[in-house]
């Protein structure tokens, strides 16, 4: 009985936090094509985002914790660039010009940008940085007809997206 007792206190001992940056997910349809977004969300919590934590002309995760996944299961074009249907690690390079860079990488699941590897990626597409009105406290992603965007602080990214055409 005491072994019993003493063996339970671990496991009570053991609290799970909820994250920071809690995970989220976003599934949409672009046309026939079911897309599939996962990140994790941080907040702005009154810091300088764009050129501060997130620093201009280097790569983020586009998220917190591990790599943002784009999932399709069918082909696309983005930005009219050509995307196999298949599971893609998503990443951003902020430009102080409101020019950013959208990265669909062949390497899915990976912890952040660390071991993040060029010559892995399978597009790279450039997109632009819209100023919004009001702020967007937690980052977001929406499935929205045409593509996608991602919107955090005062800022929002639209990625262009369309169907890749059958032969």
């Amino acid at each position: 009985m005491l072994l019993a007792v003493m063996l339970s206190i671990p496991a009570d001992a053991q609290v799970h936090k909820p994250r920071v940056s809690p995970p989220e997910s976003v599934t949409g349809k672009l046309d026939d094509a079911t897309v599939t977004i996962n990140y994790s969300s941080p907040s702005v919590k009154g810091r300088k985002i764009w050129g501060g934590l997130v620093p201009y002309d280097t790569v983020w995760r586009a998220g917190a914790n591990e790599a943002t996944t784009f999932e399709t299961d069918l082909p696309l074009r983005i930005g009219g660039q050509y995307l196999p249907a298949g599971k893609y690690g998503f990443f951003i390079i902020p430009g102080k010009a409101n020019q950013w860079v959208a990265i669909f990488n062949n390497v899915a699941d990976q912890w952040g940008a660390f071991k993040y590897d060029k010559t892995k990626d399978a597009i790279r597409v450039n997109v632009a940085a819209q100023p919004l009105d009001t702020g967007q406290e937690m980052l977001v992603y929406k499935i929205v007809p045409g593509g996608f965007s991602l919107t955090w602080e005062m800022l929002s990214v639209f990625v262009p997206v369309s169907p890749e055409p059958v032969d």
